[in-house]
């Protein structure tokens, strides 16, 4: 069966997803984005996920193409029609159709929206976790407000591809102090000398991320102290242990970066007992 895509009030088969060429987040990056993972039948803390849909929404003042409510239950339908029991959605809004200006368009434009589903491995996710993934360092070159999560990722493709020419999988990020931000379309976590966990403060120059949020009460759960600081290079490469975040694979050790082995070269065991602990704690709602 042909995968189904939400449009603009319709529901179509995704051949056939389009948006107008004048639309203001295809000729300027113009709107917000959120991801999130379908876990044996459940999306997984979703309320977070719209909480930050509508902080990003309100940074840029776009206006929430429908209610929450009804775009929870677009959500849930578009993952039914696409039978996807373990995979993601990804949601897209935009200002909207308009004549091509910098300015905002007239009020009432009416915001673009877009909803698709998809299903993926969960095995490729588990070869992945057990093997650990390797990351090289790259120059922060993005804007400021990195807080909001705009579609404009150009980037972070561009990272990313670096990383792939180099036989990497993550590029991580580093500022103009030399001090880690996040990784591309991840955060980043260490395990310091004394076993904490250490991340970067959630200010403007990360994301907050919504599975970082969750590893937060899970940590606390499993009695895990968080140190929210600036963190080096160096010191990220000498630390016990390095992992990163992310909605659609909770966590995957970094076992490489640039070339230099973290820890003993495999997967440490904290990112495992996050893993491990992560689904009990998460908020699951039923597709």
């Amino acid at each position: 069966m042909s995968r189904i895509a939400y449009v603009n009030g319709a529901y179509v088969p995704h051949s056939d997803a389009m948006v107008h060429v004048e639309d203001r987040g295809y000729q300027f990056a113009d709107g917000v984005y959120e991801v999130c993972e379908i876990r044996h039948g459940v999306i997984v803390d979703l309320t977070r996920h719209l909480d930050r849909l509508g902080r990003s929404l309100g940074e840029l003042r776009i206006d929430w193409p429908m209610s929450r409510a009804a775009l929870a239950q677009v959500i849930r339908r578009v993952a039914r029609m696409n039978h996807v029991k373990n995979g993601m959605f990804y949601l897209q809004v935009t200002r909207g159709v308009a004549k091509r200006d910098h300015v905002f368009p007239k009020a009432g434009t009416r915001p673009s929206i877009v909803v698709t589903a998809k299903s993926t491995d969960p095995k490729i996710i588990a070869a992945k976790n057990a093997k650990g993934l390797k990351a090289i360092t790259v120059p922060d070159n993005r804007w400021e407000r990195v807080d909001i999560k705009t579609v404009g990722l150009l980037p972070n493709a561009m990272a990313r591809q670096a990383a792939k020419e180099q036989g990497a999988q993550e590029a991580i990020y580093v500022d103009r102090d030399g001090n880690v931000t996040e990784g591309a379309a991840t955060n980043v976590w260490m395990v310091d000398a004394d076993g904490a966990l250490v991340t970067r403060p959630a200010e403007h120059g990360i994301l907050r991320g919504i599975t970082r949020t969750t590893l937060q009460d899970v940590a606390a759960r499993l009695g895990v102290e968080i140190r929210e600081r600036k963190f080096s290079v160096e010191e990220m490469k000498a630390s016990r242990e390095v992992f990163i975040t992310a909605a659609t694979s909770i966590c995957f050790p970094i076992v490489e970066i640039d070339g230099h082995a973290v820890g003993n070269g495999h997967p440490g065991s904290m990112s495992q007992k996050i893993r491990e602990a992560f689904f009990d704690i998460a908020e699951k709602t039923s597709i």
